[in-house]
């Protein structure tokens, strides 16, 4: 068995200013997103052809930044905590420890993306299945940074795993170290899966519904492995607050999907 290394989530402190590790991965995740961005300008003609510019990418990126914190931080008030932050109202303002929701996240990056599409005058979809491929790797990164302040922790797992951790701060059971999962599976993965299937132009809306399909799938699976958080519908193993999320991303991915196959048609 492993024991959880307990990191000191400050990662450097200068004088009064202290600089948070979850902080930095939410940085190492729009700094992926911007040179991914680039690159994807660059390299894949269809943005060309449409007019794209890294000037846009700039804008993109700030109205991506504020859907995603305002986004999440509202998501995991409303859906997870909201009696303590009903009690504790100035805690909202506390992002750097900790308590970002993926899927307020991405009602406020669906949100900002509608405010950037009416400015630019694109359609919505183009943004969305423009972005879609360059979020996956900013996710794993915060993934990391929940494992590296030893929070949403996994479920008790078998002693045997050669994985299963022990997570101090919570109790002395061994664990799945389900944040790493997640990393690897809605991180890593998906980006892969995503990356290769964006790189052929595709029908509008196709790149989007396949990250709503693919996102709500890997989060389903990998709530089993994690324990599960009360949220507003009350505490289940069986069917947890992530998954009840999730369904209505596959659901719209789906829809997506299909609309985007009657177009090829």
């Amino acid at each position: 068995m492993l024991t959880h290394p307990q990191f000191d989530p400050v990662a450097v402190s200068l004088g009064p200013l202290s600089v948070h590790w979850y902080g930095l991965m939410y940085l190492v995740a729009f700094v992926q997103f911007w040179w991914l961005g680039k690159y994807r300008l660059l390299h894949q003609p269809q943005f060309a052809r449409s007019g794209w510019t890294v000037q846009q990418l700039d804008d993109l990126l700030f109205y991506g930044v504020v859907g995603v914190i305002a986004g999440g931080r509202l998501g995991q008030v409303l859906f997870y905590e909201p009696g303590y932050y009903l009690s504790e109202p100035l805690q909202i303002l506390a992002v750097w420890r900790g308590g970002m929701s993926f899927h307020g996240g991405l009602l406020g990056v669906l949100l900002a993306m509608a405010l950037y599409a009416r400015k630019t005058a694109r359609h919505w979809l183009e943004i969305t299945d423009f972005i879609a491929p360059l979020v996956p790797l900013g996710l794993a990164a915060g993934r990391i940074g929940n494992f590296i302040n030893g929070e949403l922790w996994g479920r008790a797992a078998d002693p045997s795993l050669p994985w299963a951790m022990v997570f101090p701060a919570v109790d002395q059971l061994p664990r799945h170290p389900s944040q790493l999962y997640q990393a690897g599976l809605e991180g890593l993965l998906l980006f892969v899966v995503l990356w290769l299937y964006a790189r052929q132009e595709r029908p509008r809306g196709a790149v989007s519904g396949a990250f709503l399909v693919g996102y709500g799938i890997l989060r389903w699976v990998a709530e089993y492995f994690r324990s599960p958080d009360a949220g507003i519908f009350g505490l289940s193993h069986t069917v947890s607050m992530g998954q009840w999320l999730s369904l209505p991303m596959i659901a719209a991915g789906i829809m997506l999907i299909v609309a985007a196959g009657r177009q090829r048609a």
